[in-house]
């Protein structure tokens, strides 16, 4: 099985090279897009609900990885938060993600595709009704 792999820049260091496999980059990519102010969720598939019921998080649930000529591509399935400006949070996960590439990796993404899947509303607790006394 042909596995794809990143090869990092190789330093002076003399003691091998580094590869980082795409569900690295899917698991700090996810971690980054999700810890951004307005981002309510990742969409994730079926599989990765099923994982998440049996007590296993999925870090890289809506996140998807692909090497491309021009460099690494990743493409984000976000559910974003009633009422927050969409443009300005689709930036702040764009660059969420780039730095926290670049910081743990020493990876440049190419492109950081923000797809809005959604909207959720805050759920307000129903009060509960009152008969009308006569």
């Amino acid at each position: 099985m042909n596995e794809m792999t990143f090869e990092m820049e190789e330093h002076s260091s003399g003691l091998g090279k580094v590869e980082i496999s795409p569900e690295v980059i899917e698991v700090i990519a996810g971690i980054a897009a999700s810890d951004v102010e307005g981002v309510a969720s990742m969409r994730g598939n079926f599989a990765s609900g099923v994982v998440e019921k049996l007590g296993r998080k999925s870090h890289g649930k809506g996140v998807k990885v692909e090497l491309t000529e021009e460099g690494i591509s990743i493409d984000v399935y976000v559910l974003m938060k009633y009422g927050i400006s969409i443009p300005d949070v689709a930036q702040n996960i764009q660059d969420s993600i780039r730095q926290a590439l670049l910081n743990m990796t020493a990876l440049e993404a190419s492109d950081i595709n923000v797809f809005v899947v959604g909207v959720q509303f805050e759920n307000k607790e129903k009060q509960p009704e009152i008969p009308y006394a006569e």
